[in-house]
């Protein structure tokens, strides 16, 4: 039996992204898609695996960045980094005259651009770049960047996203892209929450576009899974579809969990008989391991942090942690008034502990989107007995 890794593709989807981002869908080009999937459901394979292919195919020159690969380094460095990158691969073509795929005239002569200075302050600017790069190589263009709303972290950060907008729309006026966008941008980000920040509120660089919920894998997925793992396992160690495709959803579609808890059930259990149970158990006892975590760090905060932690979850992207009726919310949850220097230091233990998230212009959000959803599912309440309000209270 081949030893070659399971890989599961999803080529319908990837064309109908594709469809949208180059205007050969029903509604027109979408030159801009930002798409939310929680963590380790499988975008990031699936942005490199089926989307990036399906473009190049195409023939749009892709350009992939990832700006978790290095959580140490800026954004916008990453993000000039895999630009310089595209450009250094295109150097030895020589410049188009015009372009093969339905696009007759190049619309300006070629851009020259010293690679070495991108991304420094007197440097190209990021528009400058592409557009170097789209003479060069003949080729509409994609830019996939996952992890996106990682850019929010810095101010430079968030200046590149805005000059990336300034390249779309200065590439997508051109003359050339009278019958689809030369510029395309992927925006892929595993908190929802965060990604929004880029789309909405007129001072956001993608104002405007709305945050599409990537789908998750499903019973196609488990079901082509199990066949081919079956087929490497001995007949009364088989696994039953239904079974696998429960215990995926009991885990939250996520791949990763799902494989290991196949392999150390087969390796431990040698009959059928035993492996309904323990997939089920084991899903479980996953998912509750994981609830206990929330529960453990939850206990341990001070209950202006935990109210805190709550409206942030409650609220989501119309969050503001400082307003009138924010400090009102603490107060009727913890039985005392809250003054919004109480909750400044309450933000900041939270943010040392990792559980809330700033972006370089002041908007907050959980860190971890998954335990935002356990709290407003399953938090304990540890509201202290009601009492008259004092004026103030600590973090």
């Amino acid at each position: 039996m081949s030893a070659r890794p399971f890989l599961f593709k999803r080529p319908r989807l990837a064309a109908e992204l594709a469809d949208r981002l180059l205007g050969l869908s029903a509604f027109g080009a979408e030159p801009t898609l930002c798409l939310a999937a929680p963590r380790r459901t499988g975008k990031s394979t699936f942005i490199r695996l089926d989307l990036a292919p399906e473009l190049e195919n195409r023939h749009v020159e892709t350009v992939y960045v990832d700006l978790w690969s290095d959580r140490t380094a800026d954004p916008s460095t990453l993000i000039a980094e895999a630009i310089r990158a595209a450009l250094r691969r295109a150097e030895g073509l020589p410049l188009k005259a015009a372009r093969s795929i339905g696009l007759a005239k190049l619309g300006v002569a070629g851009v020259s651009i010293d690679i070495d200075k991108l991304g420094r302050q007197d440097g190209p600017t990021l528009a400058d770049a592409l557009e170097s790069l789209l003479e060069r190589t003949g080729k509409r263009l994609a830019l996939l960047i996952d992890e996106a709303q990682h850019a929010l972290v810095s101010d430079a950060g968030v200046n590149a996203m805005f000059a990336l907008k300034a390249a779309r729309d200065r590439l997508n006026t051109r003359e050339d892209a009278a019958d689809g966008p030369n510029l395309a941008i992927v925006l892929t980000g595993s908190h929802r929450d965060k990604l929004s920040r880029l789309v909405q509120g007129r001072d956001q660089p993608f104002l405007g576009t709305g945050v599409t919920d990537f789908p998750v894998l499903g019973r196609a997925y488990t079901d082509a899974y199990t066949l081919w793992l079956n087929q490497r396992l001995a007949r009364d160690n088989a696994f039953d579809p239904v079974e696998v495709h429960a215990a995926f959803e009991i885990l939250g579609h996520r791949p990763e969990l799902l494989i290991q808890l196949l392999k150390d059930i087969a390796l431990e259990l040698g009959n059928a008989g035993e492996l309904k149970t323990a997939l089920a158990d084991g899903a479980t006892a996953i998912r509750q391991r994981r609830d206990d975590e929330f529960l453990g760090a939850w206990m341990a905060l001070a209950p202006l942090q935990q109210a805190v932690l709550a409206h942030l979850a409650d609220r989501r992207e119309q969050v503001a942690p400082f307003s009138a009726p924010a400090l009102a919310a603490y107060a009727t949850a913890i039985g005392s008034a809250v003054e919004a220097a109480a909750v400044q230091s309450a933000i900041a233990a939270l943010r040392d502990k990792n559980l809330i998230w700033k972006s370089a212009r002041g908007q907050y959000a959980l860190e971890d989107q998954a335990m935002g959803e356990w709290i407003v599912a399953h938090a304990p309440s540890r509201a202290v007995e009601a009492r008259p309000p004092d004026r103030t209270t600590s973090a």
